[in-house]
């Protein structure tokens, strides 16, 4: 069965965003990117003459997505007022779901549980990563849940994310037929994964069957204090569950601090979106 609603989790606090170090230099962002940097507002942060969110809601319809989830935060007004009222979305559908507490990915997740119907799989995809249709219509098309494993050097070549970057994402350990079976957050140098000849890499592009919210209930805080999704899908092995990888070599435009917004806009001039 396709899966043709996708949850798009858009609740955080965009803390590197709004940073102002010198690791995230801030020349060249025009007033309204700086204002929305500043505001956290990754998604709608102006990237090729439009926020970075209708990008994203375009490459989701050519993907074949027809309804797209937001998770909010409380009082949220500016992306319902965009998505809602200004321009709302020609190709999708727009629903919003409110998490009261920006406790992590796994408890955002769980937020949307009431938006899902009963055995819908669905999508679930954060706000400030920009993914190729063709890896959105992958998992559309998937039968049961699964993620898309992006491979490390095509992230760097084909995207924005630098080599030393990539090491900061979850690698993923998969079997020969390529089912899942582990995350592994941010190895060292030395482990067997990130010394591998290829390095398949977790954007946090999922497919999930309503089975993961339980999953999500169960997990505890992790040492960062927060709920994880990376825990939940651990969680859901553990019972069983399987989850098969799509390997893309393809890139993905990740707009997560000040320093990304420039060579975002940058590779999305032209583009005109129609979500």
């Amino acid at each position: 069965m396709r899966a043709t609603t996708a949850v798009v989790l858009a609740r955080g606090l965009g803390t590197r965003m709004r940073a102002e170090a010198p690791d995230a230099p801030v020349a060249g962002l025009s007033a309204e990117q700086r204002a929305a940097a500043r505001a956290g507002a990754k998604g709608l942060i102006p990237v090729g003459g439009t926020p970075l969110l209708d990008h994203v809601l375009h490459e989701l319809a050519e993907g074949g997505v027809r309804t797209v989830v937001f998770v909010v935060a409380p009082g949220e007004r500016a992306l319902r007022d965009r998505y809602l009222r200004v321009a709302p979305p020609e190709r999708l559908q727009v629903r919003f779901v409110e998490q009261a507490e920006a406790r992590g990915t796994a408890d955002a997740l769980l937020s949307a549980r009431a938006a899902i119907a009963p055995g819908e799989e669905f999508l679930m995809l954060n706000a400030d990563n920009l993914y190729p249709s063709a890896a959105v219509a992958a998992l559309v098309a998937l039968d049961g849940p699964g993620l898309v494993a992006f491979e490390a050097r095509a992230l760097s070549e084909r995207g924005n994310v630098e080599p030393e970057r990539v090491m900061r994402f979850a690698l993923l350990d998969l079997a020969p037929d390529d089912t899942l079976r582990e995350i592994v957050e941010k190895p060292p140098a030395d482990h067997p994964l990130a010394r591998a000849a290829e390095r398949w890499v977790s954007m946090n592009l999922w497919r999930f069957h309503p089975r993961i919210f339980a999953d999500c209930a169960r997990v505890r805080p992790s040492a960062r204090g927060e709920l994880e999704l990376a825990d939940a899908v651990r969680e859901a092995i553990a019972r069983g569950e399987r989850f098969r990888a799509v390997r893309q070599r393809t890139g993905v435009l990740d707009l997560s601090s000040q320093g990304d917004v420039a060579a975002v806009d940058t590779l999305l001039a032209g583009r005109r979106p129609r979500p």
